[in-house]
């Protein structure tokens, strides 16, 4: 049996913390502050947040983004166009669900409603009384 310790592999371990600020994610990621400050403006939904003092703070979440985004674009060869298109508004790479659109109620059915609520709860205030 081969010891973890010696493995040829290097896993790639870094702290768990909340909040990294960009050095730390520049680190984690192995790419400069100056290419994720350039990612940010190229994906939409990439946009770690701020502090009061205006640095950026990445999440656990943002870094697995980025090593995401580092994958397609240095492994996988993607252009930023590509990236763009196959992480877009769906970064869990799995089909975006569609939210059937509401259609509003019409009145008659809405005080339908409310009359059979208004019975329904007078008949719990017996049981309770």
């Amino acid at each position: 049996m081969q010891n973890a310790f010696k493995s040829p592999q290097t896993l790639r371990l870094f702290p768990e913390k909340l909040f990294y600020k960009i050095g730390e994610a520049s680190r984690i990621v192995e790419v400069e502050s100056y290419v994720l400050r350039y990612w940010e403006t190229e994906f939409p939904f990439l946009s770690p947040r701020k502090s009061k003092s205006g640095q950026r703070i990445y999440t656990k979440k943002d870094i697995d983004l980025l090593l995401q985004i580092k994958k397609l674009l240095y492994e996988e060869r993607y252009t930023i166009d590509g990236v763009r298109r196959k992480l877009g508004g769906n970064i869990s790479g799995q089909e975006a669900e569609t939210v059937p659109e509401e259609k509003p109620i019409p009145k008659a059915d809405t005080e339908k409603v409310i009359s059979m609520v208004k019975e329904k709860l007078g008949d719990l205030l017996k049981i309770l009384s």
